[in-house]
């Protein structure tokens, strides 16, 4: 069947016309003329951290635009090319149009992913993520489990060229880990990966049970935004419990000869961090209070968001215990039990393809904020 390229092109150009809309790239553009006066000051790394963030902040701005631009250009190309297409004969025609139809499948899916990015409207979607995972039920298989996860998530991010850092790791005593904690240091890594929080569930033959029976196993995974130096969440030292201990790798063996990890309670909230993975008991300290810091904002927002639905009245909560199934036995299948999207291919997923996962989440996060509005 002929495709109906002006009926293509009239439906691309609306959705563009969405996204721009949310997108708006004249402020976009206005936000990159300041960050571009910052940068240009003489005195920007005098503080390094500051630096950082204003350049981040710069070089994300600007590939906004130019994704949005890019698009908007690319929709006029392909109208170009359909003309050209027709205004030929022959083999000249069918060749044009070829690369047009082919044009039309990548533009839309360039689309979707746009569109993605303009759900993303929370108020600490665009901060970077740190991620912890905890291993539960199942013993060993959970803790081989929670170390799969971990693989999947510093793979995806691989593949997406966004930068990772591993803060803090505790090993089972067998196999896997009992809990590990990284940030994705990428603009709307909490947006997108806020979506993965919840219980994971694996059902698999267990390689460590000699009698090959199937096992069930669970895993906790944690997202929390990132904190910022404007976010204030001040911590009176009152409030806070610190205790150092030596680092320990796997089996238990000493990777440091002093007592530079740190294990840091929030007293009023009973809300432990720990992290050993950096060099100092001061790096280790001060990354415990930013992740403290983070987890603290994220507690905030929750009890503003039930103060207000509370005086919404009562929304029944969608988000089970249990988010998603990774089946290698009897059968092999991966399913989000809320969006109900499935992949039968589990090596894959485990290997960081979880885009599809992700942009099914958050499409199914808006419509049920919708429900719930």
């Amino acid at each position: 069947m002929a495709i109906d390229f002006p009926t293509e092109i009239q439906h691309l150009r609306s959705t563009y016309r969405s996204i721009s809309a949310v997108t708006d790239p004249d402020a976009l553009r206005a936000q990159i003329a300041e960050l571009s006066e910052k940068a240009g000051a003489p005195d920007l790394w005098d503080d390094q951290e500051a630096a950082q963030a204003v350049t981040s902040q710069l070089s994300h701005a600007q590939a906004e635009l130019s994704r949005v631009e890019r698009m908007g250009q690319r929709i006029e190309d392909l109208e170009a090319l359909v003309e050209l297409g027709q205004e030929e004969d022959g083999a000249d025609a069918d060749a044009f149009l070829h690369d047009a139809e082919a044009e039309l499948v990548a533009i839309r899916k360039d689309l979707e992913d746009l569109e993605i990015r303009t759900l993303l409207s929370g108020e600490y979607d665009q901060r970077e993520a740190v991620v912890t995972i905890r291993s539960g039920a199942g013993g060993v298989d959970a803790a081989d489990f929670a170390e799969m996860l971990m693989r999947m998530y510093l793979r995806w991010a691989e593949r997406h060229g966004y930068p990772t850092k591993v803060l803090d790791t505790s090993y089972a005593e067998e196999a896997g880990l009992k809990s590990v904690t990284f940030e994705v240091k990428a603009p709307y890594a909490f947006g997108n990966l806020s979506v993965e929080a919840g219980t994971h569930r694996l059902v698999r033959i267990s390689p460590f049970d000699n009698q090959g029976r199937r096992q069930t196993s669970f895993a906790a995974v944690e997202v929390i935004p990132l904190i910022e130096q404007t976010d204030h969440v001040e911590i009176p030292d009152s409030e806070i419990k610190v205790d150092v201990f030596r680092s320990s790798g796997p089996g238990g063996q000493s990777v440091n000869t002093t007592d530079s990890a740190v294990r840091m309670t929030h007293i009023p909230t009973g809300i432990v961090v720990s992290m050993q993975n950096e060099k100092s008991q001061i790096q280790n300290r001060a990354a415990a209070l930013r992740v403290l810091q983070s987890r603290l904002l994220l507690v905030r927002q929750q009890e503003e968001n039930a103060a207000k639905k509370a005086l919404a009245g009562d929304v029944k909560a969608s988000w089970g215990d249990q988010m998603r199934s990774y089946v290698l036995q009897p059968y092999q299948m991966v399913k989000d039990l809320r969006t109900e999207h499935e992949q039968g291919n589990p090596s894959a997923v485990f290997d960081g393809e979880i885009d599809d996962f992700i942009e099914a989440g958050i499409r199914w996060r808006k419509q049920h904020e919708g429900d719930a509005a």
